[in-house]
């Protein structure tokens, strides 16, 4: 079993930065895929982003292409969301998960374990 822990929401203005954690517990995910997805009121929970076990490889929804940044720490267990120039639509629970296979996935049926979410609001 892995658990995993968000950390680092928030409320930010629009423009501003955050950086959220995912701690994992239980077990290792070195050898695992990570991502991060969020749901806003009342929308189904969408991708984010998704690292592969190793860190070399990664993809972003094009909503957050070239402001969002997912990396990971393994000797921490730790995979992290780095969250630039935000926007109100921006706002809503984040969730990590995480695979049993090193390979990256943008579908949230690919994932076997979640954290609770943390909440960020960027107000306008």
């Amino acid at each position: 079993q892995v658990q995993l822990v968000e950390s680092g929401g928030g409320l930010v203005q629009a423009g501003g930065s955050l950086r959220l954690s995912c701690a994992a517990s239980g077990r290792t995910v070195s050898s695992s895929a990570m991502g991060w997805f969020r749901q806003a009121p009342g929308k189904e929970r969408e991708f984010v982003a998704t690292i592969d076990w190793s860190g070399a490889t990664t993809v972003c929804a094009d909503s957050v292409k070239g402001r969002f940044t997912i990396f990971r720490d393994n000797a921490k267990n730790t995979v992290s969301l780095q969250m630039s120039s935000l926007k109100p639509e921006d706002t809503a629970v984040y969730y990590c998960g995480a695979r049993t296979s090193v390979r990256i996935a943008t579908t949230t049926r690919e994932y076997v374990y979640w954290g609770q979410g943390t909440q960020v609001t960027v107000s306008s």
